[in-house]
């Protein structure tokens, strides 16, 4: 007769492995063998010796056609702004964003971002940092 698997979910943020490992990651596990390939990564992990770091985003603008100059010009007023580069083609512009949280991220593209004249469209891309792989 045929051993049936048991299935478990583990809530997020215990730690799961099939092997003992510390690191969460929410995965669905049968019988200590993976459903799914881990992937070690994480949002907001301490990665430079246990200080939280801001949360980083790519954020690419589109802009009306002959005001890329303006928008650029009004994107440097912002602090959060680490860079700011215009482009050829779509996007117009592509800005790297550190923020505190994904809640200023929030407010700072719907209520910063696109209040600037001559902005038509935004695409916002979080950046989540990967876990060295110790062991594989």
């Amino acid at each position: 007769m045929k051993k049936s698997k048991s299935v478990v979910t583990v809530p997020f943020p215990a730690p799961i492995s099939p092997r003992a490992s510390t690191q969460a990651t929410g995965l669905r596990h049968v019988d200590a063998d993976a459903a799914v390939s881990d992937v070690p990564s994480t949002i907001h992990a301490p990665v430079d010796g246990g200080r939280i770091l801001s949360d980083r985003a790519y954020v690419l603008i589109n802009v009306l056609p002959g005001r890329t100059s303006d928008v650029v010009r009004a994107l440097s007023g912002i602090k959060q702004l680490k860079t700011i580069d215009p482009c050829w083609g779509k996007p117009d512009i592509i800005v790297v964003a550190e923020v505190p949280d994904q809640d200023a991220l929030t407010q700072l593209v719907l209520s910063r971002i696109h209040e600037i004249e001559g902005v038509s469209q935004t695409d916002t891309h979080l950046v989540y940092r990967l876990k060295a792989d110790n062991g594989k």
